[in-house]
């Protein structure tokens, strides 16, 4: 059976991967970045196509979605995630995640507690939600007359590339698989460093870390094709960015922690302790594995990556290699003591600025004086935060 546009088989798949393209990137920008966490605006036309689009390809209503998000957001990992591998296991999430969705969006207090701000107009009350399946029976129709047997193979793809890639791969492996930027209190990770074929959904620890933000990419390495796109709907007149995660700046002439400093290291703590992760624990712990051997050797490498791990996220085994390794290493424990206690001081929700100043004074003042020269070198680094300082 052949329909009216007839294609060499690789046209076939350049039309699937276009059409599931087109899909993920309504996802990522009018579903996520749009509409769940306010990070930027689109001009209504656009966000009517891609509202449209997806209802024609998912059947997905923007309120019941966005709810489900910004719930996974406000319990993140508990009980009352909809779709954590944490709780419900990557199995479940991997091969059941549009299920989980489903069973989320029927809840009508999820909906109507964390879906304000969503379309309420005629169209979606009398269209796109009261007839969610009327889209994807159209698409198939239409697929079915211009690609002829080859459509409903098109159609399928489409059907399984949201529950496979969105619900399934970013709500599973996202949460148990891959490198972090950020030591979020969950367990997100980054799946690749180039965000392509998930719109940038790829870069999920990046998310975490910083919801409100509309770009998710954090690195000179990684890249997110949703902020490709928003960049040139932004240059069209089509798009307007409303957040963007923070930027450290730094100011080599301040040698004083001041209110300033304190404003600054609080607006940009998951960068500072991104840094003293990378510039203080991770030199520290190369140069003790460097000087140790034999079973002390064996204990510090095995706690390479728990050092920077966030304390809720360290089980009794992780405790346990942690011991060890400061068994053999007081440099390593010190580090990460004072890790430690620079969170405690942002964990501090009711300390007045003025008390969050003489902690951070007196924690640069001991680093300074721990003889530690990775430790040394970035209390100086720390005094140097400013939001009024040239970028660094």
């Amino acid at each position: 059976m052949q329909g009216l546009v007839v294609l060499p088989w690789w046209g076939y798949v350049v039309v699937a991967l276009i059409v599931t393209h087109i899909t993920i990137v309504s996802v990522t920008l009018y579903l996520h970045r749009h509409q769940a966490h306010r990070a930027m605006d689109l001009h209504p036309a656009v966000a009517h196509f891609m509202r449209f689009w997806l209802w024609l390809t998912t059947g997905m209503i923007t309120r019941e979605w966005v709810a489900v998000h910004r719930k996974h957001h406000a319990f993140v990992e508990t009980e009352k995630d909809p779709h954590s591998p944490q709780i419900h296991g990557i199995n479940k999430v991997l091969l059941e995640g549009a299920e989980l969705y489903r069973v989320g969006a029927r809840d009508e207090d999820t909906v109507r507690q964390y879906s304000h701000g969503t379309p309420d107009d005629w169209i979606e009350r009398n269209l796109y939600s009261r007839f969610a399946t009327i889209g994807i029976s159209t698409l198939l129709i239409f697929q079915l007359v211009m690609f002829g047997a080859l459509g409903l193979t098109i159609w399928a793809v489409q059907m399984l590339w949201i529950p496979v890639l969105a619900a399934g791969v970013i709500n599973g492996v996202g949460h148990w698989r891959g490198y972090r930027n950020f030591e979020t209190e969950d367990t997100s990770t980054n799946i690749l460093p180039i965000g392509i074929l998930i719109g940038g959904e790829e870069l999920h620890n990046n998310h975490h870390a910083f919801g409100s933000s509309a770009r998710f990419s954090a690195r000179p390495w990684e890249f997110d094709i949703g902020w490709f796109y928003i960049r040139v709907l932004q240059a069209l007149g089509l798009a307007k960015v409303k957040k963007l995660a923070p930027r450290p700046r730094l100011d080599s002439s301040k040698t004083v922690v001041d209110l300033d400093t304190v404003s600054a290291v609080a607006s940009n703590r998951l960068h500072v302790m991104a840094a003293y992760a990378r510039d203080v624990i991770r030199q520290v712990h190369k140069d003790e594995v460097r000087s140790a051997s034999g079973s002390a050797r064996t204990a510090l490498q095995r706690a390479r990556k728990l050092l920077s791990r966030s304390e809720l996220r360290l089980d009794p085994k992780a405790r346990a290699q942690l011991s060890q390794a400061f068994a053999h290493s007081h440099a390593l424990e010190q580090v990460y003591e004072f890790k430690q206690r620079l969170q405690d001081i942002w964990n501090e929700r009711t300390a007045t600025p003025e008390r969050l100043l003489a902690q951070l004074d007196a924690w640069c003042h001991e680093a300074h004086a721990s003889g530690i020269r990775a430790l040394q070198q970035f209390a100086e680094q720390l005094r140097g935060y400013t939001l009024q300082g040239a970028p660094a």
